[in-house]
């Protein structure tokens, strides 16, 4: 070798040396790094991150690692911690793998409402507007308009227990635990609202609710078939009908589908909670509707009103309405006939009110009977002649 090749090589190591020399960038609050493990115990872990800099991750910043995870963490472990609070001439970074892996977290949920897909959270805590969620490390929140799962009736009795604790309530003897047992639920979210400089994230439940069940709504549509029977569950009551659910969608049983018989309302034939079967009356795919019936699983009581009575036959029945030609009543099944006026009795009147009134229940004896005209003649005044 000569001695220029020699002072060349000389050269270029006293460059790296220098190179190696240059002042180190210190570490400074909200900065993520890479270390790796020098020591792990209950007080925390020491982090050694390049060069001679070194910094502690004290318990209370290692949250989200769990008590397994803690357990196998070795000298040597490579680990990502962001910084809280930077190096001294006297004391090491205070590092946190809790912020650490939220800086981590962010550009997920970032990408997470752009395409409007979910995240999973784990409840940590209750407050009087809803529940306090751990998402990718970020700790959002759910209000209590937006859960779905999870009773408001837990979320009261967590801050009363909560305000206890605090010494704001007189504590309770009836109380079991300390903890909600709602603490660490999974739920399935989607983030409403995020601001990473105000370090907010707001998520729902329900949203993620609705819109499975708009899914299973949709494919439900699709595999229904007018006139057929489904098995479904009173959901709700109004006073136009009942809404029965059939496995992922609702439907509605119009008031006027629910019985044969004239009801007043829904209450007299069903109630929320009620399993039953349906008949399934139309499905309209496009506005997503589904209309049931509960009395079409019965025959019209006209189709089969030849079976049940003759003429000549004298049965019980209730009058419901007056009109100056006669009176109507019915007869079990919601069929109704007419007493002509001439039919109520032997003696002149100038209204049916003056023989019978509304509500009254009365023997009469079958003259006609017409189903395919859905007619029915009867008659008071013959009754009252055969019984005597």
């Amino acid at each position: 070798m000569t001695t220029s090749d020699q002072n060349q090589d000389t050269s270029l190591d006293m460059g790296e040396l220098l190179d190696q020399m240059k002042p180190l960038k210190p570490l400074r609050r909200g900065d993520v790094v890479e270390g790796s493990v020098m020591r792990a115990d209950s007080d925390g872990i020491l982090v050694h991150v390049g060069h001679k800099a070194e910094g502690i991750v004290p318990a209370g910043e290692m949250r989200t690692v769990s008590a397994e995870e803690r357990d196998n963490i070795s000298v040597g472990d490579s680990i990502i911690t962001y910084v809280v609070k930077g190096e001294t001439l006297d004391n090491a970074a205070i590092l946190s793998v809790d912020k650490a892996v939220g800086e981590k977290g962010w550009p997920i949920l970032k990408k997470a409402i752009d395409s409007d897909e979910t995240v999973a959270g784990k409840v940590i805590g209750f407050n009087r507007g809803g529940a306090i969620v751990e998402v990718e490390g970020i700790q959002g929140f759910v209000p209590m308009s937006q859960l779905a799962s999870i009773p408001r009736q837990s979320i009261h009795n967590q801050q009363s227990q909560d305000e206890e604790t605090a010494g704001i309530a007189e504590p309770s003897s009836d109380r079991e635990s300390d903890v909600s047992p709602e603490i660490g639920k999974e739920l399935t979210l989607k983030v409403l609202e995020l601001d990473r400089d105000r370090n907010r994230a707001i998520f729902s439940e329900r949203k993620v609710v609705m819109l499975m069940r708009d899914e299973q709504k949709a494919k439900l549509i699709e595999e229904l078939v007018e006139g057929e029977v489904r098995r479904g569950r009173v959901t709700g009551i109004s006073s136009f009908g009942a809404f029965v659910d059939l496995g992922g969608a609702d439907g509605l049983i119009h008031i006027s589908e629910l019985s044969w018989d004239t009801i007043t309302t829904p209450e007299d034939v069903v109630s929320v909670g009620d399993e039953l079967d349906v008949h399934i009356l139309k499905v309209d795919s496009q506005g997503k509707k589904i209309a049931l019936s509960l009395k079409r699983l019965k025959p019209e009581p006209w189709e089969t009103i030849e079976e049940k009575f003759h003429v000549g036959d004298i049965v019980n029945a209730k009058v419901t309405k007056l009109t100056n030609f006669g009176a109507f009543a019915r007869l079990e099944d919601s069929v109704e006939g007419l007493i002509h006026i001439s039919e109520l009795t032997s003696r002149a009147i100038t209204h049916p009110r003056e023989v019978v009134g509304e509500k009254e229940v009365v023997r009469l004896k079958i003259l006609r009977i017409e189903p395919e005209r859905r007619r029915l003649g009867l008659s008071l005044k013959q009754a009252r002649e055969e019984e005597g």
